[in-house]
Parts: structure tokens; sequence; C-alpha cells
């Protein structure tokens, strides 16, 4: 019987997953992950050859982003319900043909259809966490969830420089073909190494959905961490819709700049594994802390940056921001995946839902903001951003001690 075959046991529980599962996990997720960002810098080359008019061109790229929203509260929770190394690889199977679809696609139709299929289907990465905190010790769980964490955004901020160089030389039809034999890969690698994980029986899907109100109302810690990710997220969101029009503006950076910009502030991905070890030293609120302080700080400073040309400096600032949203990510998720195992589904879908909403709204404000008071505003508002979620940290904090 291989690996794939074995259900999780009690001794699995007690020694964890392989390094080579946890590396295989990382890897998958940042893949997944990375479907939503490869459209962004491509939108001039697809949108026009699909026929899409330069006033509806962003659509390119919403279609997926609401695919993933829809798919992070109605297929993630299905990880409560349905045996998870099935689940996964039937989404990543799916992911696939949406990938292909796009690469075909010489209409707008079908290349919107595929996105949503893409962006629906990707939220098999958000099966893939709660699965390896299932399998790890809980005195370990941070260390792991941090590296399948620094997988994830590598994953994102990788998929835009990736993007533009194969774009480069390959066209952007090439960026999609590539993407799905990645998921082929992942899905054979999973098949052999995955174990199954099946959940709990007893409910259908109409009460998982049902329950999920219920869930959020009854776990303050899921309701804290989850605004608090969704402001890091915003910031996060907000800085990166911005950034490539302040890079090009004020630095005079073309698309292959921006690109290496971008490659090297995927460095804050470096922060997860150490945030996950701290954080199993029980650490939790003084990274939360440090990281939203340290958020404002560095958004404030941007501003200085970008006014002196500091290209460096800059690029040091973003690292920073970068490493800070990933580790209140790293020590949210560890807290929530403390409760229930057979709610840890529907946990990790309000939580990324909630999270998913900030960062949308983010993204709008970015371009708002630099439209209408350049990177000073954008660096206020991402300033504000971070000391909103301090504060509501620091008032959640001082709630116990005052009951």
């Amino acid at each position: 019987m291989s690996v794939a075959d074995t259900p999780v046991a009690a001794a699995d529980l007690e020694t964890g997953p392989s390094s080579a599962l946890i590396t295989l996990v990382a890897i998958s997720t940042g893949a997944l992950v990375a479907n939503l960002y490869y459209a962004q810098p491509l939108i001039a080359s697809i949108a026009p050859e699909i026929g899409i008019s330069p006033d509806l061109a962003g659509s390119v790229v919403s279609v997926t982003q609401i695919g993933y929203g829809a798919g992070l509260f109605l297929l993630v929770s299905l990880a409560d319900l349905v045996e998870n190394r099935q689940l996964v690889l039937i989404m990543l199977g799916f992911t696939t043909l949406g990938l292909i679809g796009a690469a075909l696609s010489t209409t707008a139709v079908p290349f919107f259809l595929a996105s949503f299929l893409i962006g629906l289907c990707s939220t098999g990465a958000q099966i893939l966490i709660p699965l390896i905190a299932h399998l790890v010790p809980a005195n370990r769980r941070g260390r792991v969830v941090g590296n399948v964490m620094a997988g994830v955004l590598t994953g994102i901020m990788l998929a835009r420089p990736v993007a533009l160089f194969i774009a480069a030389s390959f066209g952007w039809r090439a960026v999609f073909w590539c993407s799905a034999v990645l998921m082929l890969g992942i899905g054979t690698a999973l098949v052999r190494v995955m174990p199954q994980h099946k959940p709990r029986g007893g409910m259908h899907y109409g009460q998982i959905l049902a329950s999920m109100a219920g869930l959020l109302r009854d776990m303050p810690i899921l309701r804290q961490r989850a605004v608090y990710q969704a402001l890091m997220f915003a910031a996060f969101n907000l800085f990166w819709t911005a950034a490539p029009l302040m890079l090009a503006e004020h630095f005079g950076l073309n698309e292959h700049g921006i690109g290496l910009f971008a490659l090297a502030g995927a460095g804050g991905a470096l922060a997860a594994p150490i945030a996950g070890r701290l954080a199993d030293r029980g650490l939790t609120s003084a990274l939360t802390a440090g990281a939203m302080a340290a958020l404002a700080l560095c958004f404030y400073a941007t501003g200085w940056a970008a006014a002196a040309l500091a290209l460096a400096v800059l690029l040091v600032l973003t690292i920073v921001i970068d490493a800070a949203v990933q580790v209140n990510q790293v020590v949210s998720q560890r807290l929530i995946f403390s409760g229930a195992p057979e709610t840890r589904g529907r946990v990790n879908a309000l939580y990324m839902t909630i999270t998913f909403v900030g960062g949308a709204l983010g993204s709008i404000l970015g371009t708002v903001t630099y439209h209408g008071g350049g990177w000073t505003a954008t660096a206020t508002l991402g300033g504000l951003i971070g000391l909103l979620a301090l504060a509501l940290f620091a008032l959640q904090a001082r709630a116990p001690r005052a009951a």
C-alpha cells in the first residue's frame, strides 16, 4: 500500500508529516495561488487579442478574483465533508482545465469562463493548509504552517514577474500553458505522497454551510484574527496595486524593472518560517503587535523613499511590509487551527473569505489613492491601516484583563 492510500493514523499525528510532503504542499499552495496573479501584468496584451475594450480590461483579472472569492466560501468548507486528498486532486484537475481554456480562448466569453474556473478551483490551496496543520503536532504547527505560507507568499510575489518574463519571450498564452503543466506535475506528485484524510461524517453540505455563521459567532479568536489579517492584506494589496505606478513614474522603471523589484520583494517570504517557530514558543502577541507596527512605520517611510528616489531603501521597506503581512498570517492561522479538527475547513474558509474581502478593498483603494494624491496618499493610507490594526489588537488584548 502506498503512502497516498494510507489514511492518517494517530502515530502520524505524533511524528508529523515528512519534510518532502511539507515541501510539496508549500510548492503546491504557492503555485495554485499564483494563478490569481498571472494575468495582472498582461492585461494590455490579453484584452485586445480577445476583444475586450480598454475600459473593461480590468475585468481580465476581476473575474478570476471573483471566482476565488466564491471558492473560498463554497468549496474550502468542503474540507470538513469530503476526503481531502480526493477533493484537492479534483480541484487541481479543474484548475488545469481552466488554464488550458484560457490559453486557447480567442474571444472574451470563453476566457472569462476559464478565468472564473481558475479562480474557483485554485482555492485548493486553502484545503491543503488546514490539512497540513491537522497532520502536525501542536508544538510544531506554527513552524510547519509558516513554511507552507512562505510558499504562498512566494507564489504571489513571483507570479507577476514570471508572467512578464514568459510572455516577453513566448506570448501571454504560454503563461497559462506553463501553469497547466505545473498543475499536472503537482497533481502527479500529490497522488504519490499525500495521505488520505476523511473528515468525520454526520453532516451534509447544506448543514456545513449553515454552521459557518455559528462558528463565526462562537469563535472570537476567528473573528479577531480574520479582521486583523483583512486589514493587513488590504495594506498589502494597496501597496502592490499602486507600487508599479509609482516605480514607473518616480524611478522610470519599465515592466522588466518592476518585475525584478517584485522578485526581490519576495524576500519577505523568509519571515514566515521564523514567525512560525516563534509562535510555537508562545510569542503570538509580540509577533502580532510587531508586524502591525512595522507595517505602519514602513508605509510612512516609503513616502520619504519615493520622494528621495532612494530605490534601495524602498526595496528594504517593501521586504519588511511583505514580511509583516506574512508574520501576522502565520500567527493567525496557527491560532485558528488550534480549535476542533473537524471544523478546520470551515474555519479556514471563513478566515480566508474575510481576508480576501479586505484584500479586494485594498486593491480598489490603491488605484483611488494613487490617482487622487500620488504615492503620498497611498503611503499615508497604508500607515493608517497598520495603526488601525494595532489599535484594534491593543483593545482586544486589554479586554480580558478588564473583565
